[in-house]
């Protein structure tokens, strides 16, 4: 007579049940890594604005990781999407509202680009209603810039980063030497 080897343990009154976690991979409980890099943010970005060590931001970004509500909160103001996105099981893309708000800024993006190369006269008109159409449908457009032609520009009102670094006293004299 042979032996058949069972996954199955008692439920405290010597009845067995079936042990489905010793089977089964682990549930997936969000999608944060899928939703960030859809949303083209960088794991080193949604850290800083989360306040997290990258490492920790990674930890979380395990499908696994059971998180708290706070914290699903907060990659979802992070992210700027639904809760729901965070937490639907599917593959497919953003939800309705995230990508048209996403294909309305592209478009403004576009339109401001093109008011901006435009030579004056008809085409520059245009361009200047569409901008104006596009604000009267959803007005937090209004303060949206241009494509960049090359690289990201700053104002000359915006410093950039470097200047928060500080220079060593003995740079210049080194380098005169």
């Amino acid at each position: 007579m042979s032996t058949v080897e069972y996954n199955c343990e008692t439920n405290g009154v010597g009845i067995p049940r079936h042990n489905a976690a010793m089977n089964d991979k682990p549930r997936q409980m969000h999608r944060l890594g899928e939703v960030r890099q859809q949303q083209g943010v960088s794991l080193r970005s949604i850290a800083r604005r989360l306040n997290l060590s990258i490492q920790e931001a990674r930890e979380h970004e395990n499908p696994h990781a059971d998180l708290k509500i706070s914290d699903l909160l907060k990659w979802q103001a992070a992210l700027d999407v639904p809760l729901a996105d965070l937490l639907v099981d599917s593959e497919g893309p953003l939800s309705v509202p995230v990508s048209s708000r996403a294909s309305m800024l592209r478009i403004m993006k576009t339109a401001k680009a093109i008011h901006e190369s435009a030579p004056v006269g008809g085409v520059k008109r245009l361009a200047n209603m569409l901008v104006g159409q596009l604000v009267k449908i959803m007005p937090e457009l209004a303060d949206v810039a241009a494509w960049h032609t090359v690289g990201q520009r700053r104002t000359q009102d915006e410093v950039g980063r470097i200047v928060e670094r500080t220079i060593p006293d003995n740079f210049f004299n080194d380098s005169l030497r």
